[in-house]
């Protein structure tokens, strides 16, 4: 086994999100793999779309082991373009984080905020549209 910036990676040990961040830029790295480095936002796009079809079939055959596997599979997708940004110095996964994050809050202020919430799942539907419409 390689280490890598100090760690060695185990395949079936306990890794959090900080290591995956990690192995992620490994990967990128000079010393990782040359198909991950050579990867851009362009040509991840398929396997993007691909990943999210492979969700969607998990879904459709209530697949819960394999929806568990291709969500990882998307994930890693959010992360190769976060870090793909990052190498570019125009965001990172952090700033997704916390986009995202901001995003959540702002769009239930009946969770979040001192507005009264809505009594059925459409109101709460029609909530998120309006907030979502004021930000356009």
């Amino acid at each position: 086994m390689r280490e890598h910036n100090g760690r060695t990676f185990v395949e079936g040990t306990f890794h959090n999100m900080e290591e995956l961040l990690e192995i992620i830029r490994v990967l990128r790295s000079p010393q990782g793999c040359s198909w991950d480095r050579a990867q851009n936002h362009e040509t991840l796009k398929k396997c993007l779309t691909d990943e999210t079809e492979e969700v969607l079939a998990a879904i459709n055959n209530r697949d819960d082991e394999n929806l568990c596997e291709e969500l990882g599979d998307v994930l890693m997708q959010v992360l190769m373009h976060s870090e793909i940004a990052k190498e570019r110095g125009v965001f990172d996964f952090g700033d997704v984080v916390q986009k995202v994050s901001d995003k959540l809050i702002r769009r239930h202020p009946h969770v979040f905020g001192d507005v009264k919430p809505p009594e059925t799942e459409e109101e709460a539907l029609e909530l998120w549209k309006q907030v979502k419409q004021r930000e356009h």
